[in-house]
């Protein structure tokens, strides 16, 4: 970035971005720059560098409040950037608004609080960020009657909290639940699933119940990718991934108590898993009972349940064999925050070819396989499959045709209205 010209918008929220948001990878933690900021020019005549757009994506359009901040965030932040240091157990949902010199050269800082403000409503604090030169003692004045943070930016790239926030609690919109979902162990991160068949994660609490070395155990009875087996298993809510350790969650408990209803011991369950290795049989075809257990597993994920209820009202309205086109376009109507992280890549590029500047679909760019969310489109689904939810398998984005890629339920209801 340009140190020596003022400050653009686009280049604050860059900075903004770095200060909030330092590691992506952190734990509970995940951020989103509103859609308007992947374009190519920001003003007319003011373009946008490759450099500033790749460190604001992932982009989209989240309504927060009455409005869509130009960033929103889920993050244990320090206590330098809060007026408390811990909001409870959970991270702050955290929207900025920023604001860079204009064409005219000013900077309205003012209608960065107001706007910051108003998100409010929903996020648990609020930030406006602005050139550090452009601040005002009276927007200071005003942002701490608001309650609203105030982060100053120098020519350098710097950035000094100004005016902290305290953290409120609020009300959630669909919006801010799909963000706050990404920042969990369950969100759908790039790498969130990386097997294709359910049984695969069911084995991981079983090795670790076992009393010999849990990854061997996966590696000659399961799977050999024991790695994201271990990591599939975390995202379905069966274990609990700490630093130090790995523990069984209530679910994945629930697991262990099902294969010794049913088995001498956890080793001979995972024999079983090992006569499975290789299987290409429906899941809930070839041991029943262990697809039903697939099926409560899978449902307990939340975009199990809102895909369903989806898929089921898109039947009853006459959509029976409905594409991964129809559903994306679907889906995108009721829930538009949750349908693009879920399913659409979350790159600068791609995010960028199929988000216009209002957040809209663009809809040429949905019949383009490579745009989709592998471990959505292929083993999500293929997860579904398997448990008897979906009629039919999931595939590799590069092998995809979404105009034909079929989102059927299995057993949908048919009511008499």
């Amino acid at each position: 970035m340009a140190s020596a010209a003022p400050l653009s918008e686009p280049e604050v929220l860059a900075h903004a971005k770095r200060r909030l948001f330092p590691d992506a990878n952190q734990p509970d933690t995940y951020s989103v720059v509103d859609t308007q900021f992947a374009m190519e020019e920001w003003l007319p005549g003011q373009p946008i560098s490759s450099t500033v757009r790749e460190q604001l994506a992932p982009f989209n359009h989240v309504r927060v409040g009455s409005g869509y901040p130009d960033l929103v965030g889920v993050r244990l932040l320090e206590s330098e950037l809060l007026a408390v240091e811990r909001f409870g157990d959970q991270p702050p949902l955290v929207a900025v608004e920023a604001k860079g010199y204009t064409g005219s050269g000013t900077v309205d800082v003012e209608r960065g609080v107001v706007q910051a403000y108003d998100r409010l409503h929903e996020a648990n604090a609020a930030y406006v960020a602005a050139p550090a030169r452009a601040i005002s003692q009276s927007a200071r004045t005003l942002a701490r009657e608001l309650n609203v943070g105030v982060l100053g930016v120098d020519a350098g790239g710097a950035v000094e909290p100004l005016e902290v926030p305290r953290v409120v609690g609020n009300r959630t919109s669909d919006d801010a639940t799909a963000i706050r979902f990404q920042a969990t162990a369950q969100g759908v991160a790039n790498k969130s699933f990386g097997l294709n068949h359910p049984k695969n994660y069911l084995g991981v609490p079983l090795a670790l119940y076992h009393d010999g070395v849990a990854d061997e155990l996966l590696a000659k009875r399961v799977v050999g990718a024991t790695a994201d087996a271990r990591r599939g298993a975390a995202f379905l809510g069966l274990t609990d991934e700490r630093p130090d350790r790995t523990e069984l969650t209530s679910l994945g408990e629930e697991v262990v108590r099902f294969a010794l209803r049913r088995y001498d011991s956890v080793d001979a369950a995972l024999s079983t898993f090992e006569e499975w290795r290789g299987s290409r049989t429906r899941f809930c075809d070839l041991a029943p009972e262990w697809g039903q257990l697939t099926r409560r597993v899978v449902w307990a994920y939340p975009a199990t349940q809102l895909l369903v209820e989806e898929l089921q009202t898109m039947h009853e309205d006459g959509v029976r064999d409905p594409s991964l086109v129809d559903l994306v376009e679907w889906l995108h109507v009721l829930h538009p925050t949750f349908t693009v992280e879920l399913f659409v890549r979350g790159t600068r590029d791609v995010r960028s070819r199929v988000l216009d500047g209002d957040g809209d679909l663009r809809l040429e760019a949905l019949r383009e396989g490579d745009v989709f969310h592998s471990p959505t489109v292929f083993q999500l689904k293929a997860m579904l499959y398997h448990a008897g939810i979906l009629t039919e398998r999931g595939a590799e984005p590069h092998r995809l045709d979404p105009e034909t890629d079929v989102w059927r339920l299995r057993e949908p209801l048919s009511y008499r209205r």
